[in-house]
This record gives C-alpha cells, structure tokens and sequence, in this order.
C-alpha cells in the first residue's frame, strides 16, 4: 500500500448535522473543503460519531437508539445493537472489535462475525481498549459506591483497580493514544474539573481549566501528551467558550480560539496540528458553524455554516504504519503487515518493532487440545503460564495465545493464532488442517484479525 504524504493526507471530519432536513452523519474533507452527507434517516441529534482505528468505518447511535457501523467506502451499514443512546463506543486497535457497556456488562462485539460476548460489570462506562488489544479501561462503583478506573483484560481476567477516589462520580473518561495515562471531569456538570492519572505511577494532576469551572469535551491529542477542551467563561450579557489546550500534567494552558456556545467538542487533527470545533449558537439552540483553528497560525477557519451540528469527530488517518499485503499460495493465506518490515525468509518477515512467522499443524480435530499442546509446549516458549482466547476468524475456529509475564526473553514476546482451515491444505506429502501465525504479542491481534483464506 503506498503511503499518502502526510501534508497531503488531513483525514476527515465526521459531524453530526440536521443540515439535510434531519440529523445524520456527514464528511468534510479538508483537502479539498468537500462536505458530503453519508447515512439517510439512521442518524439523531445525539448521534456521536466514532471513527475505527484504520480510518474507513464509523460507529454511532441513532434512530430508536441502534448502534450502526458504517463503511465510509462502500456506504453499507449494518445495525448491530440497542443501547442507551450516550453511550461511549470504542473501536480496538485492529478495527474488528467494537466494546461498550449495556445491562450491567462490558459488551465485546466482533464485527466480521457478528458475534458477541459480555463480561458482567455492573455500573460500568466508558469502555475503551488499551493499545495492545487484549485490555480494556472502564470506570465503574466500588463497595462503597465511589467511581474508581479499573483495568481487566478481554478475557474478563485480572481486573484491576486503579483509582482510590472520594471525590465523587467521575465522568468522561477518555484514555490516551498510548496508553500511558487516563483522563477523567469531575464532579458533575456545573462543576467539571479536568484530572489526569498517569496509569504506571497513579500520580494525579488537575488541569488549571476555565475561569468558571466548568471544562467540557476533553480530548487527546494524537501524541499522548496534550488535552484539548471546552472552558466555559462569562462575559455580560453571554456565557461563551474558550478552546483550551494543557499538557497532560497541567501546566502550559493556552487558548488558541473561543466559541460563542457555552460549550463546544474539539476535535483534534491526526497530525495534531490543528483544532475543529463548533460555534454560532448566537441566540441558537444549537451550533450552526464547523470551525478549525491552526495551532502554528491562530486564526480559526469557518468550513461550515448551515443547518444543526452537535457532534464532530475528526479521523485519525495520519501517522498509521502504511501495510503491505502478504500472499502466500502454499499455506493459502493473506493478510496485512507493517510495510517497513522485511522478509527473512519465504515465511518470516521482521522489523524492529515487531515480527510475523507462518507454518501449519496436523492436529486432532477438537482446536482446544492444539492450541493447549502449542501454548503449553515442554520448551515453555510462551512462559509458564499463558493465556489461551478461543474465538472465530472468517467464520472458523480459531485460538489466540498470549504469553505470561516470565516468557524467555529470546521469544520476543511471541504470540501466537491458530485457525482452522476451511479444507485441508497439502504442503509438500503432508495434509495440514490447521493454519498458525505467530507474532509479537503488539501485532497478533492487528496482523492476524485480518487474515483471509485464498
């Protein structure tokens, strides 16, 4: 795949807008100042669009409260769920799998199979997936009914508590690209204070915020290490907003831009040099107008001024590893990898970041006992006690393996994929029913979510 020039390559702004007679989901593309409506009827005013990790498919929450996956390419939607309409959807890191909470549980939704599982965790929200795939972030009430941030893995194993919070209920948690730190508003809405927790120390910073208190839609910037949002001020006759942006630990505000809304979503570019947001609410109910401010030159831009918007997200297209397609007609598979990666063999392509090894295993026919004879070889490759995740991949059974914590350091934090074959596959005078992919345990999910059989 050839990779777009990042000066050239801006992503696009999903907004939320009545502009064709009702709300739906539209695109704006900065590149060439294009604004095209993508959904007809599914969308409601609280729809909040939330763009998949690979940049081509959105989910939101509209008409009778559905939760829709649309392809931005082929325009198909498919309606997968009914939840309570402000609920926060996130997309994992390979773009397959979407988490959110309903009925006292974490919902884990595949969206190749359209399948499902749920991990109970009652009072739970905000659900958002670490970057290595096999954890997840969510607030939820302790014993005592204080919101704390906890850590499980997708399993529904090693929960974790992070937070040891009395400050009341915590709201708008949002976890950084990177995973190193979390953010919270508190207590409520009339007051909303900004905090950051770095996850590795617990260390808690408060941003300084607006002059009233009242700070809105906080947003991270894609390199992890700002905070863009909403600060609500007075000015007689009218409350207005500043466009606000912190470091993660508090200390360097800035106020690149103001809205005429008492409060406003930001949204940040994918190279993080720019700032969207909503304004024109002068005597409104809601914003008319899409704004972007460049944070090198300070001047906002207005993109649009017409009809609703309520909600904006913009995509984060920029700074993705470019892919390549890997073929290989003797195992019969396909799937992407890392284009900076190199083959060292017919079957194993490096980087520096990481690493992908194809092979294939004769086994019995029950996929559990190959996968325990794998992850718990005599040799321990995997360590002394690894995880197996039994799922399905293009409608086959398939395992996951992830390696403990004590795993040889010569392994590379290898994990592993095992699917079964949709029909035998002879290689040479051996017919092999089950087809293996290892990989470092960052790139298994993001490599092997996407394999296809030929």
């Amino acid at each position: 795949m050839k990779a777009v020039p990042h000066d050239l390559d801006q992503g696009l702004i999903a907004y939320t807008s009545d502009r064709g007679g009702a709300f739906d989901i539209w695109l704006y593309r900065p590149q060439d100042g294009l604004h095209f409506q993508v959904t007809q009827g599914l969308g409601a005013e609280f729809s909040v669009p939330y763009w998949s990790s690979d940049s081509r498919r959105i989910a939101f929450i509209g008409n009778g409260n559905v939760v829709n996956l649309l392809d931005t390419v082929t325009r198909a939607v498919a309606r997968i769920d009914q939840i309570d309409p402000y609920t926060l959807l996130d997309w994992s890191p390979d773009s397959r799998l979407l988490a959110y909470v309903k009925n006292g549980g974490i919902v884990i939704y595949d969206t190749f199979s359209h399948s499902s599982y749920a991990i109970p965790e009652p009072g739970a929200s905000d659900v958002q997936w670490f970057p290595t795939g096999m954890e997840l972030l969510f607030a939820a009430p302790d014993s005592a009914g204080n919101t704390q941030l906890f850590r499980i893995r997708t399993d529904g194993s090693e929960r974790r508590q992070i937070t040891h919070n009395t400050d009341g209920p915590l709201h708008n948690v949002r976890l950084s690209p990177d995973g190193t730190f979390a953010l919270y508003t508190y207590p409520g809405v009339s007051i909303s204070i900004i905090s950051t927790i770095d996850l590795a120390t617990g260390s808690i910073y408060t941003l300084e915020g607006g002059p009233l208190a009242k700070n809105y839609f906080p947003a991270w910037s894609p390199d992890s290490r700002s905070i863009a949002y909403s600060g609500t001020a007075y000015e007689e006759p009218n409350y207005y907003s500043l466009i606000q942006i912190d470091n993660r630990t508090g200390r360097n505000p800035r106020t690149p831009a103001a809205s005429d809304c008492f409060a406003t979503p930001v949204a940040w570019s994918p190279d993080g040099n720019k700032i969207a947001y909503l304004s024109g609410c002068a005597g409104l109910e809601r914003p008319n107008q899409l704004r972007i401010v460049d944070l090198r030159e300070p001047t906002p831009v207005k993109v649009l001024s017409t009809g609703r918007i309520s909600a904006l997200q913009w995509s984060p297209s920029v700074g993705r590893v470019p892919e390549n397609i890997y073929t290989s007609f003797v195992y019969r598979v396909s799937f992407p990898y890392p284009a900076n990666w190199r083959p060292v063999s017919d079957e194993r392509y490096e980087g520096l970041e990481g690493f992908f090894q194809i092979s294939a295993i004769s086994g019995g026919d029950r996929i559990a006992d190959v996968c325990s004879s794998e992850a718990f070889h005599p040799l321990m490759p995997y360590g002394s006690s690894p995880r197996i995740i039994m799922t399905r991949l293009q409608n086959r059974e398939a395992c996951f393996i992830i390696p403990s914590a004590d795993q040889p350091a010569e392994m590379n934090k290898q994990a592993a994929l095992i699917v079964r074959y949709p029909r035998p596959v002879r290689i040479g005078e051996t017919l092999y029913n089950y087809f293996v992919l290892w990989a470092d345990v960052n790139h298994i999910r993001q490599v092997g979510g996407r394999l296809s059989f030929l």
